[in-house]
């Protein structure tokens, strides 16, 4: 009987993709953790808000004479006790919500939200398709090398006649 070859490196990189997105989604789902300073803080909530100046960088990566002021005004905020959110809601109120770097998670900007995800599960779905298309493809190859043709009746008596010329030690 054949003995059924498994693809190890195929379970190996279905594995580790596996463990990766299970990582990738632990740390989505538990979020970054608070900031430990008062500097830390604004950097946190900076990241998330468009320097109105140079609209390609963050407010905390921003040289410009605005992004310092409103850095000073988070740190001041902060200060107070106001939290990151009510802060990016009130420079939302001052410049609208393109200042905010991250769409907001409604409406029809929750597709930005949902598209990785569905991009994941379709690419999981896809390799597993692949790995049991190609595990049922290398298993009847298996089975087929370790099966005899069949032989027609000509053949056959031809086998037969030649086994039975052979000597005894032979067989």
């Amino acid at each position: 009987m054949s003995e059924r070859r498994l693809p190890w490196p195929s379970l190996a990189l279905a594995a580790v993709l596996l463990a990766a997105a299970a990582a990738f989604a632990v740390i989505a789902i538990r979020g970054p953790g608070s900031p430990a300073t008062l500097q830390d803080g604004v950097r946190s909530v900076a990241s998330t808000l468009r320097c109105p100046v140079c609209q390609n960088l963050s407010v905390a990566d921003s040289p410009s004479p605005l992004a310092r002021q409103m850095r000073a005004t988070i740190g001041t905020e902060l200060q107070t006790g106001r939290t990151p959110q009510q802060i990016r809601d009130q420079f939302a109120a001052a410049y609208g919500e393109w200042i905010l770097l991250a769409p907001p998670k409604q409406g029809i900007d929750m597709a930005v939200w949902l598209a990785p995800l569905g991009l994941l599960i379709g690419g999981l779905a896809l390799i597993a398709v692949s790995v049991r298309r190609w595990t049922a493809g290398s298993a009847s190859a298996v089975h087929d090398e370790g099966a005899e043709p069949p032989l027609s009746p000509a053949d056959r008596r031809l086998l037969e006649r030649a086994l039975a010329t052979l000597p005894e030690e032979a067989e």
